[in-house]
């Protein structure tokens, strides 16, 4: 199904909209002359048939417009990448999450490399800096489920 940023795609009753995301969008081998271009890097927004909306944020740095996407689609849990160095860090995240409004989230891209350091320990951290002692992180191991 082709889709881009701001079209939405609905099946069987579930809502899947394309979002921006800030993030590169290649890939490099070595020995290549130039880098292979991917297409722009997106996040989602998933909503199910009950009304629950989950943004799905993807590989991203924080951006202004995480406020839109909070005010637009007021999602119920957001999957932030927390790992840094590729992606934001824990940080970042918790700017994240203030700017889209949300109480419940769930951590991407971390603990799988030593190269990602961000912890969901840091980002709890980070959390109550800012006062968000409210938000509750769903924090599963790698490979891991939370239901």
């Amino acid at each position: 199904i082709g889709m881009n940023k701001g079209g939405t795609f609905e099946a069987h009753g579930i809502k899947v909209t394309m979002v921006h995301a800030d993030h590169s969008a290649g890939d490099w081998n070595a020995g290549a002359e130039t880098t292979l271009y991917l297409g722009e890097p997106a996040g989602f927004v998933v909503e199910l048939e009950n009304g629950f909306r989950i943004y799905h944020a993807g590989d991203t740095a924080v951006f202004g417009d995480m406020r839109l996407i909070g005010e637009l689609y007021r999602p119920d849990i957001a999957l932030l990448p927390i790992g840094g160095h590729f992606t934001m860090g824990p940080r970042d995240a918790a700017l994240a999450v203030a700017l889209l409004g949300v109480k419940h989230v769930m951590p991407l891209h971390y603990g799988t490399f030593p190269i990602l350091a961000g912890t969901p320990a840091a980002w709890r951290a980070e959390l109550d800096a800012r006062g968000m002692t409210d938000v509750e992180i769903h924090a599963p191991e790698p490979g891991g489920t939370v239901s």
